[in-house]
């Protein structure tokens, strides 16, 4: 019996940060150089963001600064962000790739929630893994006695940005989900969603669900009457509506019936890279035109390679086609994908955005203003 619990206890300590090390690898590893003038105009920003980082599936403390993974709160610290969304993954299907995706492929997470050692009761359970990966962000929040603040409410931003202008230590962490499919069907788990800190929700991710189809999955449907009901419910609650990946009918048919600006997450641009996961100009219209946010991924799979100088053209797209207020930037950190530099590099956006011609006041619009 002791030789079992010696295993089990080895298993959980090491497989999750052995699996994370492997999904999660960064090009170039810290730390990063940039001109003077790069770093004096990025010191200078006043509220650097970053809309989606998937650090919570992984089982790190965040509290504590990591040597794997792109993103925790020391070094968010340490890049000066002010704001972090954590999004939850709670089901990504084994195989997954950018063409097609079946719902009813095996879980990746399954496993993985196994291995951390959660809960029986989140093995097998879309909602309560979310919930519980909900708890874990609040805990790591208030571990930091108040030098972070776990974003629930406008008031709440409000005192981030107060706070921060006389202790940049004070950081902002917000709550999303990636893929509905968590809600499993009952609309009642958006109020608990609701409850638990949930401010961002994603229609689809990898496959189709019960809103209606994935950019990835089989079918490419739009929102199916539950899912209008969900985002209707998502506007009188006042969760953002992400509409990554979405397919090309759920973008038509959320921007028809949204009241409320929405965004788009981790996307890149058709125009850089032709992708069916990318967004197409026409959508950039339509999203600008609902007073939405387009947030640019640094993956190569969204922006292509050499991913930094594709990163800098996908948001010049966007800013020539409609302007740059539109654009902000949107990582998918610890997502799943080989990143360029960890969240210690966005000092290398700032140079980047220097050498394309960008003017200060438009890289304040695009990584540093609230």
């Amino acid at each position: 019996m002791g030789v079992f619990a010696l295993l089990y206890f080895f298993s959980t300590w090491l497989i999750p940060s052995y699996i994370e090390e492997q999904r999660n690898p960064v090009k170039s590893p810290a730390p990063y150089a940039v001109s003077a003038e790069a770093q004096e105009i990025y010191d200078d920003l006043d509220f650097i963001a970053d809309l989606h980082c998937d650090a919570l599936l992984w089982g790190r403390d965040l509290t504590e600064r990591g040597e794997i993974g792109h993103v925790d709160f020391p070094r968010m610290r340490e890049a000066n962000v002010g704001l972090e969304i954590f999004t939850i993954v709670s089901k990504s299907p084994a195989g997954q790739n950018m063409k097609s995706n079946s719902s009813d492929a095996f879980d990746n997470i399954t496993p993985l929630t196994i291995a951390k050692d959660e809960s029986p009761s989140n093995w097998f359970s879309l909602i309560n893994r979310t919930l519980s990966q909900s708890e874990d962000l609040a805990d790591f929040v208030g571990k930091e006695n108040g030098k972070a603040i776990f974003i629930k409410s406008r008031s709440d931003l409000e005192k981030l940005i107060i706070a921060r202008k006389s202790d940049k230590s004070v950081i902002g962490a917000m709550l999303g989900i990636e893929g509905a499919h968590a809600l499993k069907g009952d609309i009642e788990n958006l109020d608990l969603v609701y409850a638990a800190g949930v401010r961002m929700n994603g229609s689809t991710h990898f496959f189709d669900n019960e809103l209606g189809g994935s950019a990835h999955g089989e079918n490419l449907i739009g929102l199916t009457d539950f899912g209008k009901d969900v985002i209707r419910k998502m506007n009188e609650l006042g969760i953002f509506i992400d509409l990554a990946p979405c397919s090309p009918a759920i973008v038509e048919d959320v921007l028809n019936i949204s009241t409320v600006p929405v965004m788009v997450s981790h996307t890149g641009v058709q125009a850089v890279l032709d992708s069916q996961r990318n967004i197409n100009d026409d959508q950039i219209k339509k999203i600008a035109a609902n007073e939405g946010i387009i947030g640019i991924a640094f993956f190569a799979m969204a922006v292509g390679e050499p991913a930094l100088p594709n990163i800098i053209a996908s948001i010049r797209h966007v800013r020539d086609l409609v302007g740059i207020k539109y654009v902000a930037l949107d990582s998918d950190y610890d997502g799943s994908v080989v990143i360029p530099f960890d969240i210690t590099g966005l000092p290398l956006i700032v140079e980047g955005l220097i050498q394309d011609g960008f003017t200060e006041q438009e890289m304040r619009d695009v990584i540093g203003k609230m």
